[in-house]
Order: structure tokens, then C-alpha cells, then sequence
């Protein structure tokens, strides 16, 4: 038991030691550290080896009754480290660690991490010598999970922990309420079928779990296993019979019966027609609901306290400046100033003659001798920059006064040292709207400030020209005899102006004016009761607050000597003010309570030093809810060095009404101090309620004293109306004196908020005619008329309508094990709005020697402690390198610097934890489809709304004389090489634009012939046998299908294999040569080899290759008859593709659909024999298979050929080409379209000296499976324009799978001259997009989607939209299925199992009701009509068809449709280094991967910024955020995202991610 005792009271003084917030800057020297600190972290150490840290916390609970008392003898030997009741930061650090005690110790869900991206080291990262290295093989261990598994559960190791920490979401999550998407997805493997099912299953238990307070202990479970399948993952289901074992639902299940009553009742019987077709898709936030049990006010109305009357002085000086005269010459040698130096040595004592006689000097020299075009530079008002180190004292003091004697305004600033230093950008701008011209400063600060080359002082970034001038004796000129400087009366005028830093980080200026200053030197003198030639210790910065105030205006009021601290010499000896008072015998002392905590650390020098002469310890932060710990704690050690507990005098204090109340000397018998232990929920909900100690969420405060002399305080609501507040009620203390700053400098509107607030009773009226000063303080006014203050309202957090202190949080964090993780217990805790609330963020600097693991896991406990102790939820923890936070002047964590890195992603964490899932409470409530509304209810409210059904369709073809009516294409070559042998029909380039090849009517038809002869003699096919054609994209492609045709085979185009990527590459043309069941395969000599190599054999079974033929050297012999098919209907062609999906699906083309196909596409394009077009698109699937082998040879135009791959070196070849050639149609995909606009976009000026002129074309039409990329089309458009290249040019097209070509968008000429309709441009409310309606709304509106329409429907085709549950038709205002038929229709998909019931469903389906007899093929894409304005070639309206995205790839979350895209672009906005974006779904959470194109270091900053982002566009949660190399998401040829792949190789761990996090 004595060890036990003996732990538990060393453990909590080092706790409770760390826990001030302002110890961050205990840059206690090498020598120090060496002596002290080793003792402290082997004591540690030898303490906590061995001991889990469970175990500890419960052996201190279980012990904290046996403790002994303070004077006990067994604390005797020890007295620095005995425990005091009072000592509060102990108190809450027993608070925190009982919290915690009550969680189960559980493993954190570590992310995923590269090793370069933990070798971040800090700015000034030097390890200290009590820290030992990490260990070597932390980084292996962190990697562990990269190795390639078919399993995604045996690749991501940490994900079993991660769905505890999911499951412990709130029952808000977002997860809760998704559901699967993908439900036509492809099979995975084999291997990963378990798995997958596995993931299945823990996803329908994580959308009915929560377990709250409860943990999970993934501990062995020894269960019969001989059931399971032979894949899968034990841990999976070792933790799926966990969840079974100890997870708690969110409610109970409801009988479906009595559920089913409830919805009838709920329901009327008849409901009105407009319910039909309210717009559902207002999704309110949830409004958080007050909750009925808290603590409201109950006491009466407060009365304003007045302070008591200021005394009249009958020698009071009328200014503070007659004072100075007065002491200059009547007591020129009574000290006013010593200055230390860093060893603690006097350097220099000002005496008042001396200060008088320089300050005098310095006056007569600002005023006469400084002077520009014979003009004098500064004239009386004018304000002037005061820029002092904080180790010259002297200086700041002989130029303020100065300045006061020259009528100029002095606003003390902090030495810029580097031109990005924290807030220095704000305070430039206070120095410009000040009309700051020059800069006093000392020899040595000017020495050391940044130089231009020209050496002059650098113009910092945001700060005006300012000329600098050196205050030091040589630079000032000594004024005549009959020259004196004014000395009046004080009056209203302008004496200062104090900066002061906001929340939000903008810089203020306070102006004080002369009679303000006076007054208050007058009110502190009284309170504090000082007296001529009083000696007193200053340790605070001068320039401002307290420190200006004490040791710079009242000290020369009452003739005091003033001894400056330097916060250079605290760093080096925290002890240092303490000796001072001791050798001085001072008789104030004015500390923060920081510099009272150092001096406790620093105990073995305590001897020798007695603080007997003390009558006042002036605690400056004495209003800081920690300040009482350190008062507590001094006290404790320094009461035997004759130190009296009532000496010491908190006081609270704002930059905009100064002192506001203080603690009184003893002297003056006044009541004895006070302190509250107050409920922390009371708190949080504004309401004052007195707890007991033992409780856990309590907070310990002292009082601040008695309001100032002549004060009129009260107490106001925080928000709207400044009314009173109630007796038990907490708000902001406001403050009615004529010492109280007077504006917000330049701030008019701020100044009346702030400066002239009018407080009112409940009744409305005002309580005085006087306007009152906000001074941002929180409390309450207590028993005896004590002050009491719980917090500022810079670190006010409203979080759900509670308020929380961020001062508060930081003291819970500390407390715990600060001394282990966080770097010299540097914590910035703030908040972020996202999604209408306030999210509290908690960043720490993490030490040099902390691990992965044991970060996390202090991560883990920080989160379950704020959770306990201020029941709220951290949105998002992050540890970032020691050193590296942005320094406030003295050396504490700039807040608001550290808030706009955060927010601008340039905070660089090495650790970050996100938890959306708990903290995101205020999400829209999930969407619930009503299924009663039936089809035929949905048709006759349309027709009852007014709205149309979605229904268009193209030039009616039949009607349309043409002249090319083959049916077959092998006849269209045939006739054309005997009509037209020599018109050229194909232009293929090279890379260097120069003509690779061409083709002739006559010699396509020859070449045909060959390949028909070959394939017939040497390959002996037969009629209808599948030829696989594996060419690169060129003229022998093209003249090898028609070879095919000539022989009566079916071609199948295929992209040949990569050679440097044959891996990857080679088994999709495997796949697709053994799916199209194809019996040869036609190719050039080198790809057969390649085909045949041994690298390809390490790739697939190269012996399973069916015949090979190359027709580099053919036979020349002529065909005997050309084959023709029985029937139109046969087979022409398959078309294999990937969709965006990961589908690999081929469709059968007809000849019938062939000659369709190229008619509708030779109509709408108005082809003709004399055209010319380019072509850059790949020429295996889809519209680029077309266009490339068919519709030339049956129109007749020319076609130049460039293939795509050519521009990867040469990326203006396309261009040059359209330029070249005067081409007025040409064809792109939007990979093409993405790499001109990146490689050539600064080069357009290069292009026009090479005379690239765009002017020709008429159309650029985009081929694309997708909705259109509308900011790319435009950027291509806005940087080609200097080439000539009309704004009004690109358009896209829209095909699919089962309809190559539904829509082109063509510029043709009406019959009048005038342009026919342009491409329109929608912009759609994105929520009611997610309910699958379509609203218009305005260019710029909230969550508006621009959305440019397809392009025209070709003649032929008619297209419907359709539901896509109930296959009705829909309204315009409904977003379903495209539905198109069409004469080129595909025939049906071409499959190995070709599955009957997907064809059926796909090719020829048909409406619920309506037009039930046309037969429709179904897109797969969702999408709307909408009639526009405009008039077509025929005068009748513009029908627009507008393509939103594949049916495939929406996610179903939260019962609403999202779109990929739309997430994607959000994401890709959100930070300047995300280069791309892929979202899927997972286990029902949102997966979101982004390519970090910049430092690793940044990766981190992402995970935060895609979070925020999706929350606030989206309303989403984020699941898990992957940051990867650019370059990882896969792409398709067309340069559409192959999600699926991402996917499954996300599962497989396969992406080499940069980082993993998953957000709790």
C-alpha cells in the first residue's frame, strides 16, 4: 500500500504539473534539463514499466481514499511534491483519468501510412537529451499491412479495429441509414467471395448497432469453426461474434404489425392531389431539439454592481505626462526602470531625470527633424509604430513617452522577424489603416531585421512603407533651451493604441485615450493601494495589457520602481522573478500564471529566497480557469518562503475595458477570497449549479476580486439583446468606467457593438444612460460581490446550442499523460463551423520520441476523457511534429494562425484522427420512398401539373430521301472502288504530323480482298466464325474488318497489349479473345511475337491462343465472290468494351444497325464525298469505332486519322492536324481534350507563330460515355480561343453500350443563313437531384450543378425517360433511365453464359402502362428532357437532352441518389494539391481517394479538408479517406474513372497509398 500511495501521488503531481496551458514555452536551458529532467522520466519510467496503463488507473481510484493528508510524515521528505486539496489541476486530472477508467482499454483503428510520410522532421526538431530515438523497426511495423492479398481483410490489418471504432458512431451516423450500391456490380474473384460476403455482413450489423459508451475487446473467441468456409477470415468472424455477444441496438425492433398500424394511422385516408408532387427534396437539417431536462435560470434578474468610488487625490497631477514632469525634475535620480539581461544581471537603471531629459529629446527630434521636401514628416495625431525587443524596456519607455510629448500616438507592435510570422500580414494591416508611416525602433532590432538588397529594412507581407527610425542617443538631437513640449490637461484625445488579435485572427487597434489613461492609472493605483517609490517586479510584456499598464503608466504615476523580467531570461531561469523580489525586497510582483508554474519546476534553486516582503501577487490571467491550479500550487511551495495566501490577487482584465475587477491587498479588508466548484453540463447550457468535488465533470474557479473604483459592471446574454442576465446565470461581463478603451480604430460599426452597448432589463429598458464596454469575459458575479469568471468569449464553442470553453478542453487533454505525448504541453484547441455547427478541433505538438502506436492510442483517451468529462465530441484530433505550431509573440501557440492553416490544409499533421460519426449529429434525416404513389397516379398528376411526359425523337428517317440504301457495308466498298477507285477515303499521321499511310476506294478494297483470301486459305474459316483483330490504330485495322466482312466472318476489334505493361494489359486481350469465342486472331508480325513471348507467357497460357495470322505479307490474289448474308439481321460486328463500371461487355451488331448506324450519323453530320474530318479517338469500341472504320467508307468522306496515343509525344499533333488540313468537323475524346488543355495550354503563343489557326472549325465534338465535363470543355474553348477557335465549337455527344450514338451536336446552317441551336446549358439544384427531381435554378444559386446538354438527338432515335423501379414514363421535372430506340439499336450483349433474362431486360423492354408496344433498349444511364427555346432545321422546338450519370455507379445513401462526380468535384475544389478524385461505397461507407499532386507532407492536411467538404456540399460522411500517387486511378481510354477497379484494388491493397485514415 505505501508503493501504491507513494504512485498514485507522484503520478498525479507530474500530471498535474503539465496541465497549465502556457507551459509550451519552457525552454528551460541544456544545463537545466540535464540536472532536472532525466530524474523526472527515469522516476517515471521505473514507475510505469510493466504496468498496464488500465491497471494504473484503477489502482489510483481504488486507492485515491487512502491518501495521505499534506502534513502527513510519510509526504514529509518530500514537501515540493506534497498534495494540496486546493491543487485543482490534480483534482482534474483524477477527474480524467476516473473517466477513462471507466473504458475498457481498446486498440485505435491505426491508419494506414507510408514510412516517407513519418519521417517528417519539425522546424526545429532537435531531440532532446532526456528522449530517447524511436525505435528502428517502427516504421516495418506501420507497413506491415502493404502486402498484396486477395483478401481485403488479411490486407488491411488495422480494419477490424476501425470497424470498432465506426460501430461506436453515434446513432446519427450517416452509416446507419445507407444502403449498398452497385446492385448490378460484376462478381469478384473467387477468392475474395468470402471475404466480400463477410464485409456484407458486418455492414448490415454496423447499420443497426451502437454501442455508446460501451467498447469492443476483439479478445479470442474459442467457438467451433468447422462451419466456416475455407476462405474466410477468422478475424472477421471472431469480431462479427463479438458484435453478436456485446453491441447494444439502437432501438428495439418494433412488431412489423404494430409498426404496419402506425404508418395506416398516420396516414389519411385520402390524400389531396398535390402530395403527389411535393418536392421533396427540401432536406432540412435536423433542428437539435433543446433537450427538456436541462438546467434553465431560476434566480432573479442581476443588479449592476458598481464599484466603489474613485477617492480624490488632492496633489493628483492633471495628466499622466505632468506626472512625468513632475518626477523628472523634482526626483531625477529616483529610479524608474531596471533592465535585465539573460543571466539576470542589471544592465541599465532609468532613472525619471533620465527618462524625462530622453524622452524629451526624442519629442523635439520626431517634430523638428524629420522633415520630407521641407515639410515635417509627422504632425501632432499622427501614429507611429513602436517596434521594441522584448529585452529593452528602457528604449519602449523612452519612445512611448516620447511620443506622448510630441502628440503622436504610438501603437506598440512585436518585432516582425521573418516576413511570414504568425498574425504579421494583420498587424501590417492595422499599421495601414492607422496610416502608419514610421517605425521607431533600437540600433541592434533595426541590425537584425530582414534586408531588401538595396539594405533597407524588407516591406513585410501586408504592412505599409514604413521609414524606420533608431531612437538610440546618437540619432536624437538635444532641444534648445527655450524649447518645451505641451503638457496638458487630459483629455479625450487619442493617447494609444493597443493591438489586439480577434478570433477569426484579424488585428485590431484599441484607442485609449489621454483622460482614459489617467483614470485608469488613477483606479489601479487605489485598488491596489501603491504608493511613491514602491518597488515592483514585472514579468509580462510591456507593450500591452497588464504589463503596459502596471509597469509602464501607473509606475511613473507613483514614482515606482519598476523591475523588468525579460521572457528571454524566464526561459533560461524560470526562478528568476522570484529572486528578483527576493533581492529587491519588491513589494508587487505582477506574473502570469505561467511564469508561476515554471518556477515550481525549478525547485532545487528555491533555497535561500523569501517572499516576505510581498503585499501583492498580481496573477494577470488570473480570470484563466487553470490560473487556480497555479495559484494552489505556489502557495503550496512557497508558503514556507514566507509567502502569504492572501497576497496573492488574481485579476481579470480585456484589451477593450482594461482592468476590470481585481483581487484587493489584505490591507484594505475586504472579504475574504472565494471559489466555486461549478457542474460543467451547467455550464455548457449557460446556468451557474454548485457540484460537489468527487464529481467528474466539475470545474474548480477563483474570483477575481472586487469590480474597479468608479466601474458600473453587469452581466449580459451572450447573444441578441444585451438583456440582464439572472442571478444563477453565466453571460458577458460588461463594463461602464471612463477607464475603458474608447474604439475599435477605424471600426465604426464594431465600436457601437462593442463600445456602446446599452444593457436592458427583461422589460426592455435600458438600466443606465451610460454605454457599457463588452469586455469578452464569461462569469457570473458571486457571493460578497466577488467576480467570477469561467471563460472568454475567443474561446466560446457553441457546439448543438451548448457552450464549451476551449481553455477547458485543453485542461482535460493535459491531464492526460501529458508528459508522454504532448511536446512541452503545446495543445490548440478551436473551433470550425461545418454543416451550421460549430466542430471543436484539437491539435497538439506531438514529442520528438513518440511512437505510431502510443500516439494513437493517447489520441483514443484524449477523445474518451472530453467525451466523459464535457460529454461533447471531438470533430477532428491531430498531432503535428514538435516545434511546429505558430508561435503567439511570447512564445504561446498563435490560436487563430493555427485555425487558418487547419482550414487551408497547411497544417502538416503527423497523426490526425476524424470523427464525423459521432460528432455529426445534425445530418437531414434519412429519405423515405413512398411506394403507395403508383405509376399511374404519377401520370395523371403530371398531366394534371401541367408538365409533359419526357419524350423526344430525331428527323423521322423514313421520310428523308437518300440514295445510299446498302444494307450491308462490304457492298458500300465494293460499289465505291468501282464508282470513285482514286478519292482517298483515309489520312493516317504520325507523331511528327507527317502522313504515316493512306487509303483509296480502290486500295482499301484490294487489301480487303487479301485478308479474305488468307483468312479463307490459310485459316479455313467458315461463314460466321468470330476473327479477333488485334492492330494498332492505322489503315490495316480498317482493312481488315472489311476483310472479315468479304469472307463472311464476324470481326472483333481489340486494343493490341502494351509492351512495357503486359501484365496488366495482355489478360484483357486474353479475356476478350476467349469471351468473343473468336477462332483466329489477325495481327501484325511484331504483336504476334509479342503474343508469344516469354514475357507474355508470364502473364497468360500463351499455348490456349487459338491460330494466329499476321497480314504483314499477304497473298495478292482477288476473292472469287464476296459473301452475303442471308439476312440483315445477322451479325456484322461485336463490340466489346469496359464500361466505367469494370463490366467488360460485348454487343452484337447487325448489318441492319451497321448501315443504320452510319446513315443517322452521315444526316445529322451532313457527310458528304467533298468533306474532310478529323478523328482522334481510339478506334476499338463505341462512337470512335465508327466513325473510324465505318462511317467514311459508307459516306464517303475523307477521314484523317490521328490516333491518341501519338499525342503522349507529340500533344499538338491533333491540332496542327485540324489547322493543317482546314478542317471543319472533328472528333475528340475527353482524354484528348484533358491533354492538349494541360501541355499546351501555356503554349498557344508557340502554336500561332507556327501558324495553328482554329478558325475553320465549325464542330469539336466530345465522344463520351458520360455526362458532359463541362469545366473542361469550357477551359479547352476559353485557351484555344487566341487560336481562333470559336467559343461556340465544342459540343459532346452521348452513346452507350446498347446505342453508340443517341445524340450529336452538330453547327449546321438554317435555310435562313442564321446558325442552328447551340449546345444550352442547365444549372439544377443539386438536392432535389439527390430525390431524383429536376429543378432549374439560377447561374450561381447554392448547391446549383451547371449541366450541358448531350447534343442532338440523330435521326432515327427517340428517347423516353423512364422510372427506373416502376418502368412508367416520367414528367420533365424527373430525373430516371434514358431509354432510346432506334434502328441502330445493338441486337443484345454477346457473353460467354449469354444471359438470357440481362438481355431481355436491356435490348427490348417495354413501358408499365402507356406506350406499351414500342420496344426500348435501356441506357443504364439517368438523365432528363427538357424543351428549350430554340428552333431546330425543321422550326420545330429544341428538344435538349441532358445526360447526369450511369445508373451503375450512383450511390444509394441515406435513402438519396448521389453521383460521383458531384462529390468528386467538391473534393478536387477543396485543396490546390488534390490533382484527382474517385468516390465509391464500401461496407456502406463513403470511400473517398484522392491523388496528392505535391510534398507527402501534405497528404495528412487532405483527410480533414475531404471530410469538411463532403459534409457541408453533400451532407455525407466520409468512411475512409486514401490519399495516392498521381496517376493511381485508373482511367479508361476515353478518359472515364474505372471506379470499380479503384475499388477493388483499394480491397486488395494493391494502391501503395500514401495514407489511409478512417474517420470514426
Amino acid at each position: 500500500m505505501p508503493f501504491l500511495h507513494f504512485f498514485n501521488t507522484a503520478v498525479s503531481l507530474l500530471m498535474g504539473k503539465m496541465s497549465s496551458m502556457e507551459i509550451e514555452v519552457m525552454h528551460l536551458s541544456v544545463r537545466k534539463k540535464k540536472k532536472k529532467k532525466p530524474e523526472i522520466i527515469i522516476f517515471w519510467s521505473v514507475l510505469c514499466t510493466g504496468v498496464d496503463p488500465s491497471l494504473q488507473i484503477e489502482h489510483r481510484i481504488q486507492t485515491s481514499s487512502q491518501v495521505a493528508p499534506p502534513g502527513s510524515k510519510q509526504n514529509k521528505p518530500r514537501v515540493a511534491n506534497s498534495r494540496d486539496e486546493r491543487f485543482r489541476s490534480d483534482l482534474h486530472t483524477e477527474a480524467v483519468q476516473a473517466a477513462l477508467a471507466k473504458y475498457t482499454e481498446r486498440k485505435m483503428p491505426m491508419p494506414s501510412k507510408r514510412r516517407s510520410v513519418l519521417v517528417q522532421s519539425s522546424v526545429e526538431a532537435c531531440t532532446p537529451p532526456d528522449t530517447s530515438s524511436a525505435s528502428e523497426d517502427e516504421g516495418s511495423l506501420r507497413r506491415q499491412g502493404r502486402i498484396a492479398s486477395s483478401s481485403p481483410y488479411q490486407a488491411h490489418p488495422s480494419v477490424e479495429h476501425w470497424f470498432n471504432r465506426v460501430i461506436q458512431g453515434s446513432s446519427t451516423s450517416s452509416s446507419a441509414s445507407s444502403t449498398s450500391s452497385h446492385p448490378g456490380g460484376r462478381p469478384h474473384h473467387a477468392t475474395n467471395a468470402t471475404s466480400a460476403s463477410a464485409a456484407t455482413v458486418l455492414a448490415d450489423l454496423m447499420a443497426q448497432t451502437q454501442l455508446g459508451q460501451y467498447s469492443l475487446q476483439l479478445t479470442p473467441l474459442h467457438v467451433f469453426r468447422s462451419d466456416l468456409p475455407s476462405g474466410f477470415n477468422h478475424s472477421v468472424f471472431r469480431f462479427i461474434c463479438l458484435l453478436k455477444l456485446r453491441c447494444v441496438p439502437v432501438n428495439s425492433r418494433v412488431s412489423s404489425k404494430i409498426q404496419q398500424l402506425l404508418n395506416t394511422l398516420k396516414r389519411p385516408k385520402r390524400p389531396p392531389l398535390r402530395e403527389f408532387f411535393v418536392d421533396d427534396f427540401e432536406e432540412l437539417l435536423d433542428v437539435q431539439h433543446p433537450d427538456p431536462n436541462q438546467p434553465k435560470p431560476e434566480g432573479g434578474e442581476m443588479r449592476p454592481l458598481n464599484g466603489e468610488p474613485l477617492g480624490v487625490v488632492t496633489n493628483w497631477p492633471p495628466s499622466l505626462l505632468a506626472s512625468l514632469q513632475r518626477w523628472g525634475t523634482t526626483q531625477p535620480k529616483s529610479p524608474c526602470l531596471t533592465a535585465l539581461d539573460n543571466a539576470g544581471k542589471p544592465v541599465y537603471t532609468l532613472t525619471y531625470g533620465k527618462l524625462w531629459t530622453r524622452s524629451q529629446k526624442l519629442s523635439y527630434t520626431l517634430l523638428n527633424k524629420l522633415s520630407t521636401r521641407n515639410e515635417p514628416l509627422l504632425r501632432p495625431g499622427d501614429r507611429v509604430a513602436l517596434v521594441f525587443p522584448n529585452n529593452d524596456p528602457v528604449m519602449f519607455m523612452v519612445a512611448f513617452y516620447g511620443c506622448l510629448l510630441a502628440e503622436l500616438v504610438p501603437v506598440p507592435i512585436e518585432v516582425p522577424l521573418t516576413r511570414k510570422d504568425a498574425g504579421s500580414q494583420q498587424v501590417g494591416f492595422l499599421l495601414g489603416s492607422c496610416g502608419v508611416t514610421l517605425a521607431l525602433t533600437t540600433d541592434a532590432c533595426q541590425k537584425g531585421l530582414p534586408k531588401a538588397q538595396t539594405g533597407e529594412v524588407v516591406t513585410f507581407k501586408g504592412w505599409p512603407r514604413l521609414l524606420w527610425f533608431v531612437t538610440d542617443g546618437k540619432h536624437v538631437a538635444k532641444p534648445p533651451r527655450d524649447w518645451h513640449p505641451p503638457i496638458r490637461d487630459a483629455s479625450n484625445e487619442i493617447a494609444y493604441i493597443e493591438y489586439k488579435t480577434s478570433k477569426e485572427g484579424s488585428t485590431m487597434g484599441i484607442t485609449v485615450s489621454h483622460s482614459a489613461m489617467l483614470a485608469h492609472c488613477h483606479a489601479l493605483t487605489q485598488a491596489c493601494g501603491y504608493t511613491e517609490g514602491e518597488i515592483i517586479t514585472n514579468v509580462l510584456d510591456f507593450k500591452r495589457d497588464a504589463g503596459l499598464w502596471h509597469g509602464v503608466l501607473t509606475s511613473v504615476m507613483n514614482r515606482m520602481h519598476v523591475i523588468s523580467i525579460p521572457y528571454s531570461l524566464m526561459k533560461v531561469n524560470p526562478l528568476s522573478w522570484i529572486q528578483k523580489v527576493h533581492t529587491y525586497k519588491a513589494r508587487v510582483a505582477v506574473v502570469k500564471s505561467r511564469d508561476m508554474h515554471w518556477s515550481l519546476l525549478a525547485q532545487r534553486d528555491q533555497r535561500d529566497i523569501s517572499l516576505s516582503s510581498l503585499r501583492m501577487l498580481i496573477v494577470a490571467d488570473g480570470a484563466n480557469p487553470w490560473s487556480i491550479s497555479s495559484c494552489d500550487a505556489f502557495l503550496n511551495v512557497f508558503q514556507a518562503r514566507g509567502l502569504r495566501p492572501e497576497v496573492i490577487c488574481p485579476c481579470a482584465s480585456s484589451s477593450e475595458a482594461m482592468t476590470v475587477a481585481i483581487r484587493r491587498p489584505p490591507e484594505m479588508g475586504v472579504p475574504p477570497p472565494g471559489k466555486a466548484v461549478l457542474s460543467m453540463s451547467g455550464l455548457s447550457y449557460g446556468v451557474i449549479r454548485v457540484d460537489t468535488e468527487e464529481k467528474l465533470s466539475v470545474l474548480t474557479v477563483q474570483d477575481v476580486g472586487q469590480v474597479m473604483p468608479g466601474a458600473l459592471v453587469c452581466v449580459i446574454r451572450v447573444e441578441g439583446t444585451p438583456y440582464l442576465c439572472r442571478m444563477d446565470e453565466v453571460g458577458e461581463i460588461c463594463m461602464s468606467s471612463s477607464s475603458t478603451g474608447i474604439s475599435y480604430f477605424g471600426l465604426p460599426g464594431m465600436t457601437k457593438n462593442v463600445f456602446e452597448t446599452i444593457p436592458v432589463t427583461s422589460s426592455g429598458a435600458p438600466i443606465s444612460d451610460r454605454p457599457f464596454t463588452r469586455t469578452s469575459l464569461l462569469g457570473f458575479i458571486g457571493p460578497d460581490n466577488l467576480v467570477f469568471v469561467v471563460g472568454k468569449m475567443d474561446g466560446l464553442m457553441v457546439v448543438s446550442g451548448r457552450r464549451h470553453n476551449a481553455d477547458d478542453v485543453v485542461a482535460t487533454a493535459l491531464a492526460v499523460e501529458p508528459m508522454k505525448f504532448v511536446y512541452r504541453g503545446r495543445i490548440a484547441v478551436f473551433s470550425v463551423s461545418v454543416l451550421h455547427d460549430e466542430r471543436i478541433v484539437v491539435v497538439a505538438e506531438q514529442r520528438p520520441d513518440g511512437s505510431e502506436m502510443d500516439s494513437f492510442q493517447w489520441m483514443s483517451r484524449v477523445l474518451q476523457a472530453i467525451d466523459s468529462i464535457h460529454q461533447v465530441g471531438v470533430y477532428c484530433l491531430a498531432l503535428v511534429p514538435a516545434n511546429t505550431l505558430p508561435k503567439a509573440p511570447l512564445g504561446g501557440i498563435h490560436i487563430s494562425e493555427t485555425k487558418q492553416r487547419f482550414l487551408e490544409g497547411a497544417l502538416h499533421p503527423c497523426n490526425v484522427l476524424m470523427c464525423p460519426h459521432t460528432c455529426v449529429t445534425n445530418l437531414p434525416k434519412p429519405r423515405q420512398k413512398q411506394p403507395e404513389v403508383g405509376p399511374a397516379s404519377m401520370i395523371v398528376g403530371n398531366l394534371v401539373a401541367g408538365k409533359r411526359i419526357a419524350q423526344a425523337c430525331g428527323r423521322d428517317v423514313s421520310q428523308l430521301e437518300d440514295n445510299d440504301q446498302f444494307l450491308y457495308m462490304q457492298d458500300v466498298l465494293q460499289w465505291r472502288a468501282q464508282a470513285t477507285p482514286d478519292h482517298p477515303l483515309f489520312l493516317l499521321l504520325n507523331a511528327k504530323g507527317t502522313v504515316a499511310n493512306t487509303a483509296s476506294c480502290v486500295q482499301l478494297h484490294k487489301r480487303a480482298e487479301r485478308v479474305a483470301i488468307a483468312l479463307m486459305e490459310r485459316g479455313r474459316l467458315n461463314a460466321g466464325d468470330h476473327v479477333a483483330l488485334v492492330y494498332p490504330p492505322g489503315i490495316d485495322l480498317i482493312a481488315t474488318f472489311y476483310g472479315c466482312l468479304y469472307a463472311g466472318c464476324v470481326p472483333v476489334t481489340v486494343r493490341p497489349p502494351h509492351p512495357q505493361n503486359l501484365t496488366t494489359t495482355l489478360p484483357t486481350v486474353k479475356m476478350i479473345v476467349e469471351v468473343s469465342k473468336s477462332v483466329c486472331i489477325l495481327t501484325t508480325q511484331a504483336i504476334m511475337k509479342l503474343l508469344k513471348s516469354k514475357e507474355a507467357a508470364a502473364a497468360v497460357d500463351i499455348k490456349t491462343w487459338p491460330l494466329i495470322l499476321d497480314t504483314d505479307d499477304l497473298p495478292r490474289k482477288r476473292i472469287p465472290q464476296i459473301y452475303k448474308p442471308p439476312t440483315p439481321e445477322m451479325l456484322a460486328y461485336l463490340d466489346f468494351s469496359v464500361s466505367t463500371t469494370g463490366i467488360l461487355a460485348g454487343v452484337k451488331m447487325s448489318h441492319a444497325a451497321t448501315s443504320a448506324l452510319c446513315r443517322s450519323i452521315k444526316l445529322q453530320c451532313e457527310l458528304y464525298p467533298s468533306r474532310q474530318i478529323a478523328i482522334c479517338l481510339d478506334p476499338y469500341c463505341g462512337l470512335g469505332f465508327a466513325l473510324w472504320c465505318l462511317c467514311s467508307v459508307y459516306s464517303g468522306h475523307q477521314s484523317i486519322l490521328v490516333p491518341p496515343l501519338e499525342l503522349e509525344t507529340n500533344p499538338s499533333l491533333w491540332l496542327s492536324a485540324v489547322s493543317q488540313f482546314k478542317v471543319r468537323v472533328t472528333f475528340c475524346s475527353y482524354s484528348v481534350m484533358e491533354m492538349c488543355t494541360k501541355g499546351l495550354g501555356s503554349q498557344t503563343e508557340a502554336l500561332r507563330l507556327r501558324n495553328v489557326n482554329l478558325s475553320c472549325v465549325r464542330t469539336c465534338m466530345v465522344v463520351a460515355e458520360e455526362r458532359p465535363r463541362i469545366t473542361l470543355t469550357q477551359s479547352f474553348s476559353k485557351i484555344f480561343k487566341d487560336l481562333g477557335l470559336s467559343s461556340r465549337a465544342v459540343s459532346t455527344t452521348f452513346g452507350c453500350r446498347v446505342n453508340v450514338a443517341i445524340c450529336l451536336q452538330v453547327k449546321y446552317i438554317l435555310k435562313n443563313g442564321t446558325h442552328g441551336p447551340d449546345p444550352t446549358t442547365v444549372y439544377l439544384d443539386m438536392r432535389a437531384l439527390r430525390h431524383d427531381r429536376v429543378r432549374l435554378v439560377e447561374r450561381g444559386s447554392p448547391h446549383s450543378l451547371p449541366l450541358m446538354e448531350s447534343g442532338k438527338i440523330l435521326p432515327g432515335v427517340k428517347v423516353i425517360i423512364a422510372n427506373t423501379e416502376t418502368k412508367g414514363p416520367l414528367g420533365d421535372s424527373h430525373l430516371g433511365e434514358i431509354w432510346v430506340s432506334s434502328p441502330h439499336n445493338a441486337t443484345g450483349y454477346y457473353t460467354v453464359y449469354g444471359e438470357e433474362a440481362l438481355h431481355a431486360d436491356h435490348f427490348s423492354t417495354r413501358l408499365s402502362f402507356g406506350d406499351t408496344q414500342t420496344v426500348w433498349a435501356r441506357t443504364g444511364y439517368l438523365g432528363f428532357l427538357r424543351r428549350t427555346e430554340l428552333t431546330d432545321a425543321s422550326g420545330e422546338r429544341h428538344d435538349a437532352l441532358y445526360v447526369v450519370g450511369s445508373l451503375d455507379e450512383t450511390l444509394e445513401l441515406r435513402g438519396m441518389r448521389y453521383h460521383p462526380i458531384d462529390i468528386e468535384t467538391s473534393v478536387i475544389r477543396s485543396h490546390k494539391s488534390i490533382a484527382e478524385c474517385a468516390v465509391f461505397t464500401w461496407t456502406n461507407l463513403l470511400v473517398v481517394v484522392v491523388e496528392l499532386e505535391g510534398s507527402e507532407q501534405e497528404a495528412l492536411d487532405l483527410v480533414a479538408l475531404v471530410t469538411n467538404v463532403v459534409l457541408e456540399e453533400h451532407y455525407l460522411i466520409v468512411g475512409v479517406v486514401v490519399v495516392v500517387d498521381p496517376g493511381v486511378i485508373p482511367i479508361n481510354s476515353r478518359g472515364e474513372k474505372q471506379r470499380m477497379h479503384l475499388r477493388d484494388g483499394f480491397l486488395a491493397d494493391q494502391l501503395d497509398p500514401i495514407y489511409v485514415a478512417y474517420n470514426m
